[in-house]
């Protein structure tokens, strides 16, 4: 999923942002509501984790203001706040759930997973594509007998090549849909990552259905 996550303790938001990443998860860090208020306005999230308490936006605010908009991703509250009045009032606001710090990590990882069942872009545990199993939870990919484990940005990749299958998908948009908010790849991550995922899939005897489009960029495409 791409996760926004806002979080104005760094202490607290680099371990959480490391964490969601390593489980596949591309997330986008930010410190203060006013500018998560304008990443918002730029781009969807499969999931929203925001803090209560915020420079200039609270994160309650942004959950008010996000459900008025209509827009419907789930959205976790992160407080020290532990009162029930302070629960009810945060899942009153539109959240989805709501974790008192501090926050364990397991614990969190594990909310994460339930709230992405709930996600409008939530397709279930494995997408398939032909004979080839990518495994959500385990970033693993499997095809007849073997199955391999990906990094977390090979993981990225394939997902993302696998819900557009056919697709001639340009490096632009693979590196808007990979690459978190403020960290642009270097010039040649792109070649790099593919030719990684190109490997892992020769494991499985699928490296050919990555193709090249030469001036255009790259497509998966099922072969026999």
């Amino acid at each position: 999923m791409r996760i926004l996550l806002v979080e104005d303790d760094l202490a607290q938001l680099e371990p959480i942002q490391t964490a969601l990443s390593q489980a596949g998860h591309i997330v986008d860090g930010v410190e203060n509501g006013a500018i998560a208020q304008w990443v918002i306005s730029q781009r969807d999230y499969d999931l929203l984790i925001l803090d209560w308490m915020l420079p200039e936006i609270s994160g309650l605010d942004l959950c008010r203001q996000y459900r008025q908009a209509g827009k419907t991703a789930p959205i976790l509250i992160l407080t020290a706040k532990d009162t029930t009045i302070d629960k009810v009032t945060g899942l009153d606001a539109g959240a989805d759930d709501y974790l008192v710090k501090p926050t364990d990590v397991f614990e969190l990882l594990a909310r994460v997973r339930a709230l992405g069942r709930r996600s409008p872009q939530w397709e279930g545990e494995i997408l398939q594509l032909a004979d080839l199993q990518l495994h959500i939870s385990t970033l693993t990919v499997e095809r007849g007998q073997a199955i391999v484990e990906l990094s977390a940005r090979e993981f990225q990749l394939l997902q993302y090549m696998m819900r557009h299958p056919r697709h001639v998908l340009s490096r632009d948009q693979i590196e808007q849909a990979l690459w978190e908010w403020g960290n642009e790849p270097e010039s040649n991550a792109m070649t790099t990552l593919v030719r990684r995922l190109r490997q892992r899939l020769q494991l499985v005897s699928a490296a050919d259905w990555i193709e090249t489009i030469y001036g255009m960029g790259y497509r998966i495409s099922p072969k026999n």
